[in-house]
């Protein structure tokens, strides 16, 4: 009997059904683990970027694998790709003056989410300053997708400034068109930004992409579990030894356990707590995936999201194990534990709280809204010779290790899916 097998029984007894017997035999789990990784991760996906035709062909292929599955469509899309348009901004033109004196180019910057921008003193705008004992990249993070901010930079952190402006240089995306989420900063020794005044404009285009979700519907229509991984990558570039960046572990191994999940429970029947399987889009581009799905369904009915990413390579507690975002955020992890308790597998805190993990994939958009939504993992991050390498390849991974993490992911989620154990919420203030 298979690894995984052994944990459909498993699962199937914590669930409570009363036959204790693996699903349909014709299923052989481990081929089509290698079918599926193989396929996204290969050369002619050319990295599966967002925004380009092969995201679109690697979101077909997986609505191809839920359709097989038998997986139901999410409600109000007509099939299993959710897309949405992303709207693309570049500024044009950009002017600033504090108390009438005008800026000089090399000290300003803006990133703009509408056509046009016009501020003056009786805007209401945030003002911020960075003094030279503040931390800019701080402000940054805080400020940079949310509200209209004006942020004032000390001239102590020139060299920064010039680096995030040329970030802000380039085009911006958004879900939808916003006179409400403007950016600009300005070099800048006055703590004084009253006397501003912004004028600016911008060129605005339009594209589509895609998420891919499929649902098995349950007991409880209005109690969500949500699997997900990111089946985007970083695409090609055009002069290397070895053009094509494949993204085996990043993400196709956690989209290919997320369609594993998919079929694992749909062989079992209807499970107590609807099920939601998602491949986001765009994770490495921004996270547009996430954050459109995040307003497609009221958060507080989704009982948990388990997001996965890079779990082809063995942990460095043992092959056996995976650890998890943010455990201290909610006793999601705690559940998954005692879920796992006297299997092989075990479940443990990520040991790389430097590398702000948590906030790093598509789990931190729902936790900021108080979903239980945490991204289980399993690469040694800190060392991994092949992350956003063009080595990241099929080659490079453990697949017997995969399989059996998709099998304690399947014997972790069992209390969750079948209603047991309710994960405690996510308090979005400490969320940032």
């Amino acid at each position: 009997m298979t690894v995984f097998k052994r944990l459909l029984v498993l699962a199937l007894v914590l669930s409570g059904c009363s036959k204790a017997e693996s699903p349909k035999d014709s299923i052989t789990y481990e081929n089509d683990v290698e079918r599926i990784i193989n396929t996204l991760a290969a050369d002619d996906m050319r990295g599966r970027q967002a925004f380009s035709e092969d995201a679109w062909v690697a979101a077909r292929f997986i609505a191809s694998e839920y359709e097989a599955i038998g997986l139901e469509v999410f409600a109000g899309n007509g099939d299993y790709l959710q897309a949405f348009p992303i709207y693309e901004t570049r500024t044009e033109s950009l002017d600033v003056r504090l108390d009438g004196a005008q800026v000089a180019p090399e000290h300003m910057a803006g990133s703009i989410s509408s056509d046009q921008l016009s501020w003056d003193g009786d805007s209401d705008i945030t003002r911020v300053f960075v003094g030279p004992d503040d931390d800019l990249a701080t402000v940054w993070r805080q400020y940079r997708r949310s509200g209209n901010t004006l942020v004032g930079v000390h001239s102590s952190h020139a060299d920064m400034f010039e680096r995030y402006q040329g970030f802000m240089s380039r085009p911006s995306r958004a879900t939808e068109l916003s006179s409400g989420a403007n950016l600009v900063m300005v070099l800048t020794d006055s703590h004084d930004l009253s006397g501003v005044r912004v004028e600016a404009t911008a060129e605005v285009s339009t594209s589509e992409i895609t998420n891919v979700v499929g649902v098995i519907p349950g007991n409880r229509a209005d109690e969500i579990v949500v699997f997900s991984g990111h089946y985007d990558h970083i695409g090609f570039r055009e002069g290397e030894e070895d053009p094509i960046f494949n993204g085996a572990n990043d993400n196709a191994s956690g989209t290919t356990a997320t369609i594993q999940l998919a079929r694992y429970f749909k062989s079992l029947g209807t499970p107590e707590r609807t099920l939601m399987f998602v491949g986001f889009t765009a994770e490495e581009s921004g996270g547009y995936g996430s954050r459109h799905f995040s307003k497609q369904l009221d958060p507080s009915q989704i009982v948990a999201m388990f997001n996965i990413e890079m779990i082809g390579k063995p942990a460095v507690e043992g092959p056996n194990t995976a650890w998890i975002t943010g455990f201290d955020r909610s006793d999601f992890g705690t559940i998954l534990q005692e879920a796992v308790e006297g299997t092989v597998f075990a479940f443990y805190p990520d040991p790389y709280p430097s590398q702000n993990l948590f906030y790093r994939s598509d789990n931190a958009t729902l936790a900021r809204l108080g979903v239980p939504a945490h991204t289980i993992s399993t690469t040694p991050i800190d060392v991994d010779e092949d992350y956003h390498q063009a080595s990241d390849e099929v080659s490079t991974l453990d697949l017997d290790h995969l399989s059996n993490t998709i099998d304690a992911i399947a014997a972790g989620a069992a209390l969750i899916v079948n209603g047991e154990r309710t994960p405690t919420r996510i308090d979005p203030a400490l969320v940032n």
